[in-house]
């Protein structure tokens, strides 16, 4: 039996986004998959939510209102060492060295930053540089959540590849093809989803690539009546870097009466809205791994995404792909969907079965192999 720590502050996060749901996919899955191993899971602060955990599982606060997890998270574990530490959304502790872990495991998300320096301050890429070379270089092993992201820690941080293990994401049991349609047609309902719409879900911010979906959907030129009238794009997700300018740019362009801001949605909200949407239109210019893709596809949503990064390797043949630059391409596969349901509905039984690929259990099971080191 091993003592493995992890640290599981991303769970105090009220409104989750990729990382954050990560953490609590993967522990729901390693506490019903393995009930040998003791855990103790640090964090700042009480968790928001914690998925059902089993009796070998314990959470340990250790509040501290600054620098936490080089401070009081490398504290901790110099006093009271694991046998392995994990950390699956953040940065290793800079004083694990001192400690008398066995092992020390990092999950990466992935290096967007270097592909697009824009999409972030200054300041930001500084810490996203300095952290990634300093978790890679101190961890015993690196998980990376795709080829893609395991290709740029290789490239840029210089990670021996027999250091990196590549394991992919699942999906959560929420997410399915057919919620009932009184949920479906409730949850329109309640964010004012009157008629045929596209759905983008996820962080709003540059990397996302919506000013140019917005400018795609400008383009789009439906054919519609009264009997079906115009589609609305609809962009769900909390607010990230920049979003001002990009809900400005709706107005800009003269689309704003079509283009509706819902903000954060509530995980029970995602998959009716998904499984409601014409499409699922996703052309990030990068993605570590493209969670929300896998998502509207296992609900049954047609997706549009990118050739880029790691989206044409989470997304296979189950999407339309499009350069996520070219916002006549993003504006034609719009139209595409828009026209033919046929299209849709080949689409839809793709995903389905593309998404059927991936499990939180598997995921769990491959990540416990690298903790314990078997």
């Amino acid at each position: 039996m091993l003592h493995i720590g992890i640290d599981a502050s991303r769970l105090a996060t009220a409104t989750r986004t990729g990382t954050e749901h990560y953490t609590f996919e993967l522990l729901a899955a390693l506490a019903v998959r393995d009930r040998v191993n003791r855990y103790t899971l640090y964090c700042n602060q009480m968790p928001t939510a914690l998925p059902p955990l089993g009796r070998n599982f314990e959470l340990r606060p250790i509040p501290l209102r600054r620098l936490w997890t080089h401070a009081r998270l490398s504290a901790e574990i110099i006093a009271r060492p694991p046998d392995v530490l994990f950390v699956p959304a953040h940065v290793i502790p800079l004083g694990t060295p001192l400690a008398r872990a066995r092992r020390t495991v990092v999950t990466i998300h992935d290096m967007g930053y270097m592909h697009f320096p824009e999409s972030h301050t200054r300041a930001q890429r500084l810490y996203l540089r300095l952290s990634t070379a300093w978790s890679a270089r101190v961890a015993s092993m690196v998980i990376a959540i795709s080829k893609t992201t395991r290709d740029d820690l290789i490239r840029y941080a210089r990670v021996p590849p027999a250091k990196i293990h590549v394991i992919y994401h699942g999906v959560a049991p929420r997410f399915q093809a057919d919620p009932p349609a009184e949920v479906v047609a409730a949850t329109q309902a309640r964010y004012r989803i009157a008629g045929p719409y596209f759905l983008f879900v996820g962080t709003v911010q540059p990397r996302k690539n919506l000013e140019r979906v917005i400018e795609a959907f400008a383009r789009f030129k439906p054919q519609s009546s009264a009997a079906s009238p115009q589609p609305m794009l609809v962009i769900a997700g909390k607010k990230g870097w920049l979003t001002e300018a990009i809900e400005r740019r709706a107005a800009e362009i003269g689309v704003a009466g079509q283009v509706r801001f819902i903000g954060y949605l509530p995980d029970a909200d995602v998959p009716p809205l998904l499984r409601g949407a014409l499409g699922f239109v996703f052309p990030s210019l990068y993605e570590g791994f493209g969670m929300p893709v896998l998502e509207a596809m296992a609900c049954g949503a047609p997706v549009i995404t990118s050739t880029t990064s790691s989206l044409p390797e989470v997304a296979g043949n189950a999407a339309l792909l499009v350069d996520p630059r070219d916002v006549g391409a993003i504006a034609a596969a719009i139209g595409r969907l828009a026209g033919d349901a046929t299209l849709r509905a080949e689409l839809r039984q793709r995903g389905v079965a593309r998404a059927a690929d991936f499990s939180w259990d598997s995921c769990a099971q491959q990540t416990l192999r690298v903790l314990v080191g078997t």
